[in-house]
């Protein structure tokens, strides 16, 4: 026959825990495993102090440390960014260098056109060319520097003489020879001009 346990008997000393670990030896006195728990020396308890403050410390440092290797990283990726598009402008700019003299001709030659047949169906095509490659380098971002009218400014401007001329200011552009281009804030080619004197 079996035997049923009665409550008033205690658990034996070694049952293990529900959890498979074996129970502490005050299992059975709630109090006693309190006391235990709470009683600590105060070299302990101030080790336990130091212990946190240098973690905590350290855990700032290393949050110090992580926000400036991410602000360090931010900036990395602007300056990238910054000289990819410089590298991106100066290589369109030296590629487009060359077609500039090649519209300057087109242009010159279009200004001399024929107005007659045999000539003028020729002219036509080649304005049809001129107008492809000025429409191919406004794609590129390349634009003409105003200089017409303007004041003389020699980041844009390159004067190879003056002229008398009551119609404009002194310093004033009043011829243009030959356009100038520009991509970007980058001066491809200035503007050659005469400036009112």
């Amino acid at each position: 026959m079996t035997k049923k346990k009665s409550a008033s008997e205690k658990p034996e000393e070694n049952t293990p825990a529900p959890n498979g670990q074996p129970a502490p030896e005050s299992a059975g006195d709630p109090a006693s495993v309190f006391d235990a728990a709470v009683i600590m020396t105060q070299e302990e308890f101030a080790q336990l102090q130091k212990d946190l403050e240098a973690a905590r410390t350290e855990a700032q440092t290393h949050r110090e440390n992580s926000q400036r290797a991410l602000a360090d990283y931010q900036n990395l990726k602007r300056r990238v960014d910054i000289e990819r598009n410089e590298m991106y402008q100066n290589a369109v700019g030296n590629v487009v260098k060359g077609f500039l003299e090649i519209g300057d001709d087109l242009e010159r030659a279009l200004k001399n056109r024929p107005t007659v047949e045999p000539g003028k169906a020729w002219a036509d095509g080649i304005e049809l060319v001129f107008r492809k490659i000025t429409n191919k380098l406004e794609s590129q971002g390349v634009k003409t520097v105003e200089a017409l009218g303007q004041m003389f400014d020699p980041h844009f401007h390159e004067a190879i003489g003056q002229v008398e001329d009551s119609r404009y200011e002194s310093g004033q552009v009043v011829e243009v020879l030959a356009p100038g281009y520009m991509i970007g804030d980058r001066v491809l080619r200035p503007a050659i001009v005469r400036v009112a004197a």
